[in-house]
């Protein structure tokens, strides 16, 4: 294993202090890779929260971005997904998922690297695929 690779859904549960956040803090201290994606993707999350769930203030959601833009100076190695498309849409099409879920995928794949996740799904898809998985 080269690395590990980290999505969406596991840094958002970082940063949105979710249940077993916590754990994926071991995980950024290794300094793992992620697409840029991620940071678009964890900065919806938190708009669901303020805007959907309400349980969030418009203030909070500006400093846990700030923290989010933190991450990605200091922690996270976040690269374009352009390289990992083609892989992702056949990972896509042959799985019957989207194309968001499979970039993390091929990351790994491309990397030989281990992907944490906080997605049951994609964990089952990734594993299926031999992509060795952290579901957290």
């Amino acid at each position: 294993m080269t690395g590990r690779v980290i999505d969406s859904s596991a840094i958002a549960k970082f940063l949105l202090r979710e249940e077993g956040w916590l754990k994926v803090k071991g995980f950024l201290l290794e300094k793992p890779y992620t697409l840029e994606l991620a940071v678009k993707e964890v900065a919806n999350a938190i708009w669901r929260r303020v805007m959907l769930l309400r349980d969030i203030s418009v203030g909070k959601a500006f400093i846990i971005l700030n923290d989010l833009l933190e991450l990605k100076k200091y922690l996270l190695v976040v690269e374009p997904q352009t390289p990992y498309l083609s892989q992702a849409l056949k990972i896509a099409i042959e799985n019957k998922v989207t194309v968001y879920d499979a970039l993390f995928i091929a990351q790994a794949l491309a990397k030989q690297a281990v992907l944490i996740t906080s997605d049951e799904k994609q964990c089952k898809l990734a594993e299926n695929l031999n992509v060795e998985t952290v579901y957290i």
